[in-house]
């Protein structure tokens, strides 16, 4: 049987890794074996990251329409339900730049959003 030495192979796999780990400290950046632990560890957390940057901004969109409709006399959950029920389909993202450089525009949305609230 031939011997297979894999050297191209094998130099470019370890050299993917150690280029992705670039900038970590001590053998992190040099040692295949801690590296290649610390790119998968890296690679998993900026994976979870992108899902919770989602996340994180909703809930600074929600906190934020919640402050401006809690100043006009009205909750969030209750705002929301009156612009549902008047078929206003803005996104949370629109309502809070809305709320925060449009305040007039805002004041006008939550009287259309308490008008159409049925007890």
């Amino acid at each position: 049987m031939t011997r297979v030495k894999r050297g191209i192979i094998h130099t470019k796999k370890r050299k993917k890794i150690l280029r992705l780990a670039k900038g970590y400290r001590t053998g992190r950046s040099d040692l295949y074996t801690q590296a290649k632990e610390a790119v998968k560890k890296s690679l998993f957390h900026s994976y979870i990251g992108r899902k919770r940057k989602k996340r994180d901004f909703r809930r600074l969109w929600i906190a934020r329409i919640n402050a401006a409709a809690r100043k006009e006399g009205i909750s969030y959950s209750r705002f929301i339900k009156g612009l549902r029920e008047a078929d206003i389909g803005l996104n949370r993202k629109v309502l809070s730049e809305i709320a925060i450089n449009e305040p007039q525009e805002f004041s006008r949305l939550v009287e259309v959003a308490k008008s159409n609230i049925k007890e």
